[in-house]
């Protein structure tokens, strides 16, 4: 039998048999997949970015309240920094509250006197709601900052 024979002979064969638009069912089912893999994608870089916003805030919260330190001392060895959980509450509430992200400050204390850790919290929301990608995540972020002063 000849290529052209058996080319023809399964051609017909494959009429036979209804193989018409089962391509298009297929590009169907892949557009489909792709389009749901995009949607994920976006979904999780804009919680990724989400955050790295959310840690820039702590990051600056904490170094706010490390620098809401009192002088304290002078005598022989010289000014020191006296940070108190009132002063670094104070400093991060006041950064936090203006940033208007919708971050609240969940803790800010003074750890040793010259250290200032913050905890801040947000939920974040998917841009592209699916079934894959829950409706809010709790996001935290906690940062610590030293007083320049020791």
């Amino acid at each position: 039998m000849s290529a052209c024979a058996y080319r023809r002979r399964a051609r017909t064969f494959a009429h036979a048999c209804g193989d018409d638009g089962s391509i298009l069912l297929l590009t169907i089912g892949y557009a489909v997949l792709a389009l749901v893999a995009v949607m994920v994608c976006v979904d999780a870089t804009s919680m990724y970015l989400a955050q790295k916003r959310l840690d820039s805030l702590a990051d600056a919260a904490a170094l706010a309240g490390s620098d809401g330190f009192t002088l304290a001392g002078g005598a022989a060895g010289g000014p020191t920094a006296d940070l108190t959980d009132a002063d670094v509450q104070a400093q991060a509430g006041a950064l936090v509250a203006d940033a208007g992200t919708g971050a609240e400050l969940v803790s800010a204390a003074a750890l040793d006197g010259i250290s200032a850790r913050v905890t801040v919290a947000t939920t974040w929301h998917p841009p592209i709601i699916t079934l894959l990608v829950p409706g809010g995540v709790a996001l935290e972020s906690t940062a610590t900052s030293r007083s320049g002063l020791h």
